[in-house]
């Protein structure tokens, strides 16, 4: 079930939109459910932006703009693919500080649909096989690591700050570090930082949602030409 989101002050809009997505999932065989929303404060104040996959998001809305809603998705950690849908290629770059995956250009071209589709199925796909099995007090599950916003070493355990909650398991965080995706970095000795989460990079901090991460002289380089590569892609 791929849940999707369409925010777009246009009613026509959403529902062309809505036909062409819904069409090729149905031919990929997908199943999908929809929320549309007519600006971004309805989509803030919805629940449906918290179990969002796939949020297509209109730049030019009345009060709240399409660019301010995404600000506002990313520093509440949502971990949505974000597609933004705009009648000017003058946005495209803005998209790069909320890490927007692409953009579809006004008046809709059903190719240019699919084609970015496809990409951000691309990315959930791959998001979805990423797993890191924990062992805790109550037995073994697999950690979805596309939810993990951070690792926090304290002594001989290891916290996993998740988007949902807090998960405590032994071990050391540089053989985590070995294991996991390179899209999580370090940022300290204490600290993992999931860079799909990061907002920004300061001097000696990375942002998460409300938190400021403490980002090491020794690491901030690397954090920061991490960083930037994620922005890139």
């Amino acid at each position: 079930m791929v849940n999707i989101v369409i925010c777009d002050d246009e009613q026509e809009q959403r529902r062309h939109l809505k036909a062409i997505v819904k069409n090729e999932l149905e031919l990929k065989g997908l199943a999908a459910e929809f929320s549309e929303f007519a600006s971004g404060e309805e989509l803030l104040a919805s629940q449906a932006k918290d179990g969002a996959d796939l949020i297509f998001l209109d730049i030019e809305m009345k009060a709240l703009d399409g660019m301010d809603t995404a600000k506002a998705l990313r520093q509440r950690n949502s971990g949505a693919v974000l597609i933004f849908v705009t009648a000017y290629d003058d946005y495209v770059f803005q998209g790069y500080d909320v890490q927007a995956l692409n953009y579809i250009l006004k008046p809709y071209s059903s190719q240019r649909i699919k084609a970015v589709l496809n990409e951000a199925l691309k990315v959930l796909d791959s998001r979805e096989q990423q797993f890191y099995p924990v062992e805790t007090k109550s037995g073994v599950y697999k950690l979805a690591l596309k939810n993990v916003l951070y690792f926090m070493s304290d002594k001989r355990k290891i916290i996993a700050v998740t988007t949902g909650n807090k998960v405590e398991f032994y071990g050391k965080l540089d053989d985590l570090e070995t294991q996991l995706p390179t899209y999580f970095v370090r940022s300290h000795r204490r600290y993992l930082l999931n860079l799909q989460a990061v907002t920004a990079v300061e001097k000696d901090k990375a942002i998460i949602g409300n938190e400021a991460l403490p980002v090491s002289r020794g690491q901030y380089q690397a954090v920061m030409v991490a960083f930037a590569k994620t922005l890139l892609n």
